[in-house]
């Protein structure tokens, strides 16, 4: 089913509260950010820094490889997700339960699948995480992956009558504290990787992410090149940036740094089809940290949810992201948008997103006889005075008969005069 069909459903269900949820977070953003007065300088320099590194990627990733090693840490490249999934499989051969906070580049190689055929437990740990998980559904949002349920479907998954949010919480909470203590091993994410010290970077709001590092014996970070930065004083500008943009906190609650260490660490770097963007009409795409602000704003998915995009990454990022995954599945995707410029005004690095987004309308499109006139139209002013006249003489009940996508929703405009 495609998205105009699901995002329908979706409104027609849950479609206004979501987007008043989402509206709330977004002026919770637009208050945070009116409290640095630099902001705007602080995006183009984020937007400067993702330049540099996308144009010195190869550069960046061995010298993060070289210091990360230097750190005690175990460090493997993965070309595609399959051969991540085998990484990480090679170092979970003899466990049976692995706990994971949120990581949205496991769930783009289909790990907890994976690891479940090689029959390995995976307890997501983050709350929205867990909650999709035991619904059977996948997250709806990059930053809020539960943002479409109601405490009351909270409660229904943990067989509570309870539906009071602190006590549903806490309720999670005391059935996650053991999982921790007998897992085999942590899984995570990262935010930003620190090329010249070999850090990894995970910000969280509930610690999940640190007892996943800290209490299993093994702690396994999953984490895509696009998420290198050169520098901690690089890191310091994204870091200003993240939570503000994401949910209006000035910092996330825990921005834990792991470098030198007792423990054993792993982190698997993964490519996935990145490395070929950067010499592509989408390479701004890598520049991207994950904050979804570009979701939380944009006005068709405050109302159709994040499922109606079937993609792990949804909203305006995800409309560029899922063609370029599989073409024919996702070429829905970058029309689920107004072209309103939201998600641009509001992007920390600067995305042009309508310009991708009309790049990709000409990437997922066949080339077809009626646009290639319309094409000539456009660009010919003796043709496009002639097209006008044409259009004023034509009736307008011929223009309502016409059946299109447009007249689905809303009447045919009036020819103006």
């Amino acid at each position: 089913m495609k998205h105009y069909k699901l995002a329908s459903e979706f409104y027609k269900q849950k479609g206004q509260k979501h987007n008043e949820s989402l509206w709330a977070i977004r002026q919770k953003r637009d208050k945070a950010i009116k409290e640095v007065d630099e902001w705007e300088e602080l995006r183009q320099k984020a937007s400067d820094i993702k330049d540099n590194v996308i144009n010195n990627l190869q550069k960046y990733i061995d010298e993060f490889i070289e210091n990360a090693k230097n750190n005690n840490i175990e460090v493997h490249f993965a070309k595609t997700d399959k051969d991540h999934n085998k990484i990480v499989y090679s170092y979970l051969k003899n466990a049976k339960k692995v706990v994971k906070s949120k990581s949205m580049l496991t769930e783009e190689c289909g790990l907890n699948e994976y690891l479940y055929t090689k029959g390995i437990e995976v307890i997501d740990t983050d709350l929205g995480e867990r909650i999709v998980q035991l619904r059977g559904e996948k997250p709806s949002h990059i930053v809020l992956p539960a943002i479409h349920t109601t405490k009351e479907d909270v409660a229904e998954i943990l067989n509570e009558t309870n539906t009071d949010p602190t006590y549903l919480t806490h309720k999670m909470r005391e059935i996650l504290r053991g999982e921790f203590l007998s897992a085999d091993a942590g899984i995570s994410g990262a935010n930003f990787l620190v090329a010249n010290k070999g850090y990894a970077v995970v910000c969280t709001n509930e610690g999940n992410a640190d007892l996943g590092a800290s209490v299993p014996p093994l702690h396994i970070i999953s984490v895509g090149v696009d998420k290198i930065v050169p520098n901690m004083q690089d890191l310091g500008v994204f870091l200003r940036m993240l939570a503000r943009n994401a949910t209006g906190q000035k910092i996330t609650t825990y921005t834990s740094i792991f470098g030198k260490s007792e423990k054993k660490r792993v982190i698997i770097l993964v490519d996935n089809g990145r490395l070929d963007r950067i010499n592509s009409e989408f390479r701004d795409t890598l520049k991207c940290i994950r904050c979804s602000a570009c979701l939380t704003t944009c006005p068709v998915f405050r109302r159709g949810g994040g499922h109606s995009y079937r993609y792990i990454i949804p909203g305006p990022i995800g409309s560029l992201l899922a063609p370029l995954k599989d073409k024919e599945e996702y070429k829905d995707l970058p029309f689920a948008c107004t072209l309103c410029n939201s998600c641009e005004m509001v992007c920390p690095v600067k995305i042009p997103f309508s310009k991708q987004l009309i790049n990709m309308r000409k990437y997922v499109t066949k080339p077809n006889p009626i646009s290639k006139v319309a094409e000539n139209i456009l660009n010919n002013p003796s043709y496009y005075k002639l097209f006008s006249k044409i259009l004023h003489l034509t009736p307008q009940w011929i223009f309502d008969a016409i059946p299109n996508e447009w007249s689905k929703y809303k009447s045919i405009p009036r020819i103006p005069r």
